[in-house]
């Protein structure tokens, strides 16, 4: 847990840890040089620091603010006519675009690849995964192996659009949508808003109840219109997904089902597999480390998850969510390391690429329902 502590109040917050013997890290003594001086919530004028750079076209030199993502997706299209579409596929609580870029050969034997980012406001740095990974395909698609260009390739770069634009114009640690619980802006946790095991448990830590907390799942599986859009796409686009990865931040970790429960899912030894490959490929292109494993073992208990519900549900074999850069800095990662943050993460999305053609599983139909959850 990151904890902001009033100046005045750090020594009493101190004494406090230490006499419950509670270990604690002081990150820094200075927030203001990280998000920029304190601020009113109703503000929309941003610290110099934080303020959304101008430029209108992505270099992963920088984070960029939505419309900057939206104007690429349009160019990416625009450019390979041939190969790119982009889609909306919903409409925030807000009324912003959910923006979907799907890559395609159009060939009818092609299985699916799904990639999200910002499920979570506050992790800029999916994004730029996203957005990179999927101008790399885009553009160098005519000269890429077979197990690139045999898959469809569906990119959601935001898919918490109204969360994102808020962390840029107002609060940058905000995490969820912005969802109303009565007259309050509280928002909803979309990773806790998915159907399979929605709100199992009950405790916080898996997915709350209450409206206030970083965790709250929502009033029921599905309410928010960003995890209905995904829904829909996925099951019923007729398209047979094959990996579904979802990207978020800061752990440094590649994490697969199950999140509600520490028992094994049926394609354990596989997605065990596919993640090391990915994690190799890290490895041998920068040198970091990610770690492998089930989610619940490497992180912790969660319910309503997008990867449960991928795998459970729709049956995508190879579903994983990897968590990107950095441990050191948290979600204030330095734009000095977008580029190579997305360059690893490329070459290890190339290798369970080439990884997933070769092997065979259990969990390998898209599944649908009348009434999915």
């Amino acid at each position: 847990m990151d904890v902001i502590v009033e100046g005045t109040r750090t020594m009493q917050v101190e004494k406090l840890l230490r006499e419950r013997d509670i270990s604690f890290d002081v990150v820094t003594n200075d927030i203001t040089s990280l998000v920029g001086p304190p601020r009113r919530v109703r503000s929309p004028v941003l610290s110099p620091r934080m303020r959304s750079p101008i430029k209108k076209s992505l270099d992963w030199k920088d984070f960029y603010p939505l419309n900057v993502i939206y104007d690429f997706l349009d160019a990416l299209e625009r450019q390979y006519p041939s190969i790119c579409t982009v889609t909306v596929i919903g409409n925030t609580v807000e009324g912003r675009d959910v923006k979907m870029l799907k890559i395609s050969n159009s060939n009818a034997r092609n299985t699916a690849v799904w990639l999200d980012g910002t499920i979570h406001a506050r992790e800029w740095i999916s994004t730029s995964v996203v957005t990179y990974i999927a101008d790399h395909i885009a553009r160098s698609f005519n000269t890429l192996p077979d197990y690139i260009t045999n898959k469809d390739w569906f990119f959601v770069p935001v898919v918490n659009p109204d969360g994102y634009y808020h962390t840029h114009t107002v609060d940058r640690m905000w995490r969820k949508n912005r969802a109303r619980f009565g007259n309050t802006i509280t928002g909803v946790d979309l990773n806790r808003n998915f159907g399979l095991n929605w709100g199992r448990n009950g405790n916080t830590e898996c997915a709350s109840g209450d409206p206030n907390h970083l965790n709250y799942r929502g009033t029921e599986a599905f309410s928010e219109p960003e995890t209905a859009a995904i829904k829909d796409i996925i099951l019923y686009s007729g398209v047979p997904f094959k990996i579904f990865l979802t990207f978020h931040a800061y752990s440094e970790l590649i994490s697969f089902p199950w999140c509600y429960t520490s028992d094994p899912c049926p394609d354990y030894v596989n997605l065990l597999e596919g993640g090391t490959a990915m994690a190799k490929a890290i490895y041998e292109t920068s040198g970091r480390m990610y770690k492998v494993g089930n989610f619940k073992d490497i992180m912790y208990y969660a319910s309503g998850t997008s990867i449960d519900w991928s795998y459970g549900t729709a049956r995508i074999p190879f579903t994983y969510l990897i968590e990107l850069r950095s441990k050191k800095d948290r979600f204030l990662l330095p734009k000095e390391e977008i580029q190579d943050c997305c360059k690893e993460v490329l070459n290890g999305v190339k290798a369970l690429a080439e990884f997933v053609d070769k092997k065979k599983c259990r969990n390998c139909n898209v599944h649908f329902k009348k009434n999915p959850q």
